[in-house]
C-alpha cells in the first residue's frame, strides 16, 4: 500500500464520518479542529508514511473534547528537550505509539519508536520501547479502542488480510 492509497482509503472510508481529513506535505505535524464549515485536519510531515500513522494514532487517542482543540490541547516541547522533558514526552507517547505500531503492521510499514529528540542524547529509550510493547500487548489481549480497531480492520482488509492474520502479525512482532 502506498502512502497515497493509504490517505485515500482512510479519508474516504473512515475519517469523513468524523468530518476529518488526513493531509501530508507540512513541515511539522499539527491537528486543527473543524471550523467555519471546514473539516478537521490531521496534518503530517511532508510525505512520511510513519508521520501519517503517528498523527493518526494521536487522533485515535484524543477524545471528543480534545478533538475540539488545536493539537488536541496537548503539551509539546520541541526538539532539544532536557531529560526531564524527555521523560514527560515518553509518558505521553506510550499509548499513541502502541496504536501507531499496530497501524504500521496493518499498513505494512516498519515501526520504530520515536524519541523525537535529535539534538540531545536521550536516556530511557529501552524502557520506553518496553512500555510501548507492553501497552500494545495489553490492547492485543483486551481489545483496541473502537476507532483504532475500526482503522486496523479497514487498513489490513484493504491489503487483503484478515483480522486474525493481523493479530498474529502483531503477536509475532511482540515476541520477536
Amino acid at each position: 500500500m502506498t502512502l497515497a492509497e493509504f490517505i485515500l482509503l482512510v479519508n474516504q472510508h473512515y475519517l469523513h464520518r468524523y468530518n476529518t481529513q488526513l493531509l501530508g506535505g507540512f513541515p511539522e505535524p499539527l491537528y486543527l479542529p473543524a471550523q467555519a464549515g471546514q473539516p478537521a485536519q490531521i496534518q503530517f510531515s511532508y510525505d512520511y508514511f510513519r508521520s501519517a500513522l503517528h498523527e493518526l494514532a494521536h487522533w485515535c487517542e484524543a477524545g471528543v473534547e480534545r478533538r475540539k482543540k488545536v493539537d488536541y490541547g496537548y503539551w509539546y516541547a520541541p526538539d532539544g528537550r532536557n531529560q526531564a522533558q524527555q521523560h514527560a514526552f515518553f509518558q505521553h507517547e506510550i499509548v499513541p505509539q502502541a496504536f501507531e505500531w499496530a497501524l504500521s503492521i496493518a499498513a505494512g510499514v516498519k515501526f520504530e519508536v520515536s524519541v523525537d529528540n535529535l539534538t540531545h542524547d536521550v536516556s530511557g529509550v529501552d524502557a520506553f520501547q518496553y512500555a510501548v510493547a507492553q501497552q500494545l500487548g495489553h490492547y492485543l489481549n483486551t481489545g483496541f479502542p473502537e476507532r483504532v480497531d475500526q482503522l486496523l480492520r479497514l487498513i489490513y482488509q484493504a491489503r487483503g488480510g484478515t483480522v486474525e492474520k493481523l493479530y498474529a502479525q502483531i503477536t509475532a512482532q511482540l515476541t520477536a
